[in-house]
């Protein structure tokens, strides 16, 4: 390469969308003619899919499409302001890159976007880095969507991820600060040539044509993170005060979060910056919870995740995932289909969903009430199958941290008390007595009687009939009887344990199959007791 081939860089947006505390952004500007900042519209998660159970592409509903289109209007506009605009690319991210560096007018040098810890992401990364490596064109990809570097962390702990909160936070130590310069303007956008750039399309001309009625409350952006932000910030003894297992998870109208984990999730705001003005808070006040059920712990539980998801091959998966228990999960494709879509009988359960639907995002608690409730709970449905629909709901749906909470919720990996299960009548009930959350997302229940509206099915007919909901026709009865469902589950779950224990961790196909078979076995003669008993009752 010539003399001057490092006079133009290209700033490859993909998470951190956001000007601020943006490392490879400011590194982009340094000693650039021209700044060519790019995104690239990815089919793998944005192509339309008519088969999907819910309007969106195979692996996204429309709620985080939607908001990650209003996250590059707002990138779009921020770059405008400071003298340069968003060039939106649709393909294959790896061979658009790999096109756009080949190109003589960009004469790109100097290649930078943040650093990705996702298995996908990693592909993709190493693709574009080894051809311009091979190219001469200069690499630079910080660690910023995390507070910490997950493989630094993995290092200090012997090359394994720390398998505790408290382990990883004691590896950890503090942060690095946010960057302190503030961008005032940046190089100019050059000769753009045969590039076929876009502008940010809307969500019709993604191929969408069935908009739903309702959109998440949350609109996308670096603009709204920052306002959401100071806004949370503004209270600052609640900041102070906050306790992660306490909130209420059926405020609906003012969240009891934050909610700015889908800003944290896109790279609209930094996390560093988020900490940091945290720590500002806790300075400025007498008193104030700690880690890890402060505000500054939650970013913290982020990090840990981060850190056991990128030093554990196939954490997204059991098979073949060394710190997953092993259990023989039921597939049965009705409950499941039940249980996403808002039909269990349950309304505390259905509302969630319905509000997962329609929001794309729930509280944490109510979070873990449905997991629990589909996994080790009730159902006994494997956890990788409420992991996909998560994954694709979720505005915030973020690879490290829903693989964890999964694996924590249903007892396969972090959390092993699985006697201990969220009652999908009375968890709700505490925080709600009311049920004006169940009203809202269930609007077929808004008339019944408080004292039914977390168990309709216990409703007299004439309370049913004055209340326009008869169970079993306008709303469905329960799927399972959550008093026995529950005792089976428990049941199923120490079998497992057990032979995971006896196993030393390696279970295999065969193994799990036979417990699948004891376990039946072990039901059906539960079952022929029950039944013996009751006729020598009768």
């Amino acid at each position: 390469m010539g003399s001057n081939s490092k006079s133009n860089a290209l700033m490859w947006f993909r998470k951190g969308l956001r000007i601020h505390d943006n490392p490879a952004l400011h590194h982009a500007c340094e000693g650039s003619a021209h700044l060519y900042p790019v995104f690239v519209l990815d089919p793998y998660y944005l192509e339309p899919d008519p088969t999907s159970s819910s309007p969106g592409s195979a692996r996204s509903g429309l709620n985080r499409i939607q908001f990650m289109l209003e996250s590059l209007v707002d990138l779009d506009s921020s770059l405008r302001s400071l003298g340069s605009r968003l060039l939106v690319v649709k393909g294959d991210p790896a061979d658009v890159i790999i096109r756009l560096l080949k190109l003589k007018e960009w004469n790109i040098g100097k290649l930078c976007f943040e650093f990705d810890t996702e298995p996908y992401s990693q592909v993709r990364d190493s693709k574009v880095k080894d051809f311009a490596t091979i190219s001469g064109i200069e690499v630079f990809s910080p660690v910023s969507h995390t507070l910490f570097n997950p493989a630094e962390i993995i290092q200090k702990n012997g090359g394994k991820p720390p398998l505790t909160y408290q382990s990883f936070v004691k590896l950890a130590g503090q942060p690095l600060s946010p960057l302190s310069q503030t961008l005032t303007s940046l190089p100019p956008v050059g000769n753009v040539g045969d590039a076929e750039t876009l502008s940010v399309p809307t969500i019709e001309e993604l191929g969408y044509r069935d908009i739903q009625e309702e959109f998440s409350p949350f609109r996308g952006g670096e603009s709204e993170a920052l306002k959401r932000l100071k806004e949370s910030l503004k209270d600052k003894v609640w900041v102070a005060n906050f306790e992660k297992p306490k909130g209420d998870p059926s405020a609906f109208l003012k969240p009891a979060t934050t909610v700015l984990s889908p800003y944290l999730k896109f790279g609209c705001l930094s996390s560093r910056y988020f900490y940091q003005c945290l720590k500002d808070v806790y300075n400025n006040v007498k008193r104030h919870t700690s880690p890890p059920v402060s505000l500054a712990g939650q970013l913290l539980w982020r990090e840990f995740f981060y850190t056991v998801a990128y030093g554990t091959p196939n954490f997204d998966q059991m098979r073949e995932n060394r710190i997953c228990k092993q259990i023989p999960w039921d597939d049965d494709e009705e409950l499941l289909a039940a249980w996403r879509e808002a039909r269990t009988g349950y309304p505390w359960i259905d509302a969630i969903m319905v509000q997962l639907q329609k929001w794309g995002w729930m509280h944490h608690l109510a979070r873990h009430s449905v997991a629990c409730f589909l996994t080790r709970g009730d159902l006994f449905i494997h956890w990788e199958r409420g992991r996909d629909v998560f994954e694709r709901l979720l505005v915030d749906s973020d690879w490290a941290i829903n693989n964890g909470n999964w694996l924590w919720l249903s007892c396969s990996s972090f959390f092993y008390q699985y006697n201990r299960i969220y009652s999908p009548t009375t968890f709700g009930k505490k925080y709600d007595p009311n049920g004006n959350y169940i009203r809202h997302f269930v609007p077929i229940l808004k008339d019944m009687p408080k004292e039914y509206i977390y168990e309709p099915w216990t409703a007299p007919l004439r309370v049913q009939t004055k209340a326009n909901c008869i169970i079993g026709r306008d709303y469905p009865k329960p799927v399972v009887a959550h008093d026995s469902a529950s005792k089976e589950c428990r049941r199923k779950m120490g079998a497992a344990y057990a032979l995971n224990h006896t196993m030393d961790g390696s279970v295999g196909e065969e193994d799990l199959r036979s417990l699948r078979r004891k376990l039946e076995e072990d039901a059906t003669h539960d079952f022929k007791s029950r039944s013996q008993k009751q006729k020598l009752i009768h």
